[in-house]
Formats: C-alpha cells, structure tokens, sequence
C-alpha cells in the first residue's frame, strides 16, 4: 500500500469514526430525553406550597446534557421529554403548560450551559448552575402570574381569588398574589432547581464520563 492508499484509508476510517460518534451522541441525547420524561412522571407536591405545582428531577438529565454537549442539544432534551410526556400523558392545558415547561427548562439549562462552556471547571459549573436557579426562579414567577394561572381561571371558570385561597388552605401566609410570589411559587423553584442542581454537581463528573466513554468507543 502506497502513502496516497494509507491516507485515504486513514481519511476514510476517521470519516467513520465520527459519523459513528454522531450517531451514538444522537442516541444518548435521545435517552436522556427518555430518562428526563420518566422522571417528570414521579413528580409530588411539596408540603406548604402551591398545589398546583410539583417537584421532580427530571432537569438533571437535561441540563446535563448540556454540560456535556452543548445548548443546542440540550433544548433537544427538553423537547424529547415534553413529546414523550405528550405521548404518555396527553395535555390538560392545551399546550400551555408544555410551553411552560419548554421555557422553565430552558431558562434553567440554558445560563449554566453557556457560564460552563466558557470555562470548564467544577467552580464555573457551581455558578453557572446558582445563576440557572435565580433565571428559572424570575421566569416561573413570571410564566405562572401571566400564562398558567390566567389560562386555569378561564378555563375552569375560576378567579384568582379562588387561586389564592387554594394556596392559602395548605399555606396562611399566602394570603395575595405578592405573598404567593414571596411564599410560594419563588421559594418552590428555588427548592426545585436547587436540589436539582445539587444532584447534577454530585453525579456529573462520574456520569459523563462513563457517557463519553461510550461514544468515543
């Protein structure tokens, strides 16, 4: 075999290696997507908070995968899970609540993402993440006061009066929409993002590892 035979050879085998590569990465971003829609499943409410709202991990799976690929393919996690929950699930909000969860997942992902890619290190992720959950916490405040309450008021034929004493039966100190804000939908997100957040710092490095492991095979 002559140089010229040794390098196509060489070209043709790298070609394959990283289409290879490709194709395993589409298929972790895939079930990551997955694993984020079964854990959106096991969701809960938490004691003293809106009831309405409901706690799950599913965000470590998607923000994750942007840790270890990128924001592009971490809003092809989110998107993966949101038409999984579809499929599994249906909607009860006509798309509104899956718009929310697009937007809260996004702006949860998203700062951490772009702070960590800037510089990768254990301390660019820790702030990247405590900037994700102050971002998410603002969106949520703001998603739940203008899109989601106003869609079940009219929907159910309720008013906002009927919202707050909801949240007051399990919460006294909610007793308005700012002590709603103050109470519950800011310290619930806080909580939410945070715990997930905390369990993505404790399994990233090992996790991802054996993940990249897999696709460089």
């Amino acid at each position: 075999m002559n140089g010229n035979e040794q390098e196509v050879t060489t070209v043709s085998n790298q070609v394959h290696s990283a289409s290879r590569m490709k194709v395993k990465k589409i298929a972790f971003i895939g079930l990551m997507g997955a694993v984020s829609a079964v854990l959106m499943l096991m969701r809960f409410p938490i004691p003293f908070m809106p009831p309405f709202l409901s706690f799950d991990l599913s965000g470590v799976m998607e923000i994750m995968g942007g840790l270890m690929f990128g924001p592009v393919e971490a809003l092809c996690i989110i998107v993966v899970k949101i038409l999984l929950q579809l499929v599994m699930q249906g909607t009860m909000s006509l798309g509104t609540g899956e718009l929310q969860n697009f937007l809260l997942s996004s702006a949860y992902v998203l700062p951490a993402v772009f702070i960590y890619h800037r510089k990768k290190t254990r301390k660019s992720a820790a702030l990247g993440m405590a900037v994700s959950c102050c971002v998410v916490a603002v969106v949520a405040v703001l998603t739940n006061l203008y899109l989601i309450i106003p869609f079940y008021v009219k929907l159910f034929g309720m008013s906002m009066g009927d919202i707050i004493a909801m949240c007051n039966a399990v919460n006294p100190a909610m007793k308005d929409t700012v002590s709603l804000v103050i109470f519950g939908l800011l310290p619930f997100n806080l909580i939410k993002y945070g715990a997930t957040s905390v369990v993505t710092f404790i399994i990233y490095k090992r996790l991802s590892g054996v993940i990249r492991g897999i696709i460089n095979r």
